[in-house]
């Protein structure tokens, strides 16, 4: 499931991520109402992380907080105003500064760290397009954080962007991949082990050939470790998903590395 941001209306999105007591008026007479738009988008964040971006709905997070959904709408427009809300709000547990005492190196490895850390604890923001931002504070923030430490490299504009994408894309593809994976089995009903061998029989019987028509996979796989035995090959794909995203983050701090030597 894709969500795409920035679908709901412009002025009141914006209002609320950088200004939400903008709108909220003179006080009405009365008791204080014991809603407001943080309470409603801490709600929406449990309940995401809880049962994912498809169980979302204003009607889901007014049960959680024991209200109508009419009741959320005089602070939140909607639903689409509330993913904005939520992925922004959510962002705000990154941290706004690394130690680059010891170099930009380390200092991105632990953003880096960080980054993977907070998409396995809300992997609802991994269905969250990139198509296009929601243009908030705390997601300004997270990069202008990235940008603090990589402005130690003395890299120039473009590589510098180039950069931010490879890094941000190797962290969150890795998250990615591990976070489906570990959703899918409940999802389909059936376990990694059985769905591997089951596929994996039928594929040597229907290409007996395979090695042949595709030498450099046969070669890659003979040269890998084999896989563990039934009960743990979630726990093997758990531990390639990892080594994925440490490999594919050497990478791109070498790759980053040779720009720097070969621009000084």
């Amino acid at each position: 499931m894709v969500v795409f941001a920035g679908q709901g209306d412009a002025r009141r999105t914006m209002d609320l991520l950088w200004r939400p007591d903008a709108g909220s008026g003179p006080p009405r007479p009365g008791p204080r109402p014991g809603l407001s738009v943080d309470v409603i988008v801490a709600a929406a964040i449990a309940a995401a992380d809880a049962e994912g971006m498809a169980a979302l709905s204003m009607r889901a997070v007014g049960e959680r907080l024991g209200r109508t959904a009419m009741a959320l709408y005089t602070y939140v427009p909607g639903k689409s105003e509330l993913v904005d809300l939520m992925y922004d709000r959510a962002l705000a547990e990154l941290p706004d500064a690394y130690d680059i005492s010891a170099g930009w190196r380390p200092a991105v490895m632990a953003w880096a760290e960080d980054s993977w850390a907070f998409y396995l604890r809300h992997p609802w923001m991994l269905q969250v397009s990139q198509a296009r931002p929601v243009l908030g504070p705390n997601e300004y923030r997270a990069l202008e954080t990235l940008l603090g430490v990589l402005s130690g490299t003395g890299l120039g504009a473009r590589d510098t962007r180039r950069a931010v994408a490879a890094l941000s894309q190797v962290v969150r593809g890795s998250a990615q991949t591990l976070t489906e994976s570990r959703q899918v089995v409940g999802a389909s009903g059936t376990s990694e082990a059985d769905w591997w061998y089951a596929r994996t029989d039928v594929l040597v019987e229907v290409a007996p050939d395979f090695a042949h028509r595709y030498p450099a996979l046969a070669r890659l796989e003979a040269e890998s470790p084999p896989y563990t035995p039934d009960g743990e090959l979630a726990t093997y794909l758990e531990l390639a998903s990892r080594e994925a995203f440490e490999g594919g983050l050497a990478l791109v701090l070498d790759g980053i590395e040779t720009t720097i030597a070969r621009t000084a």
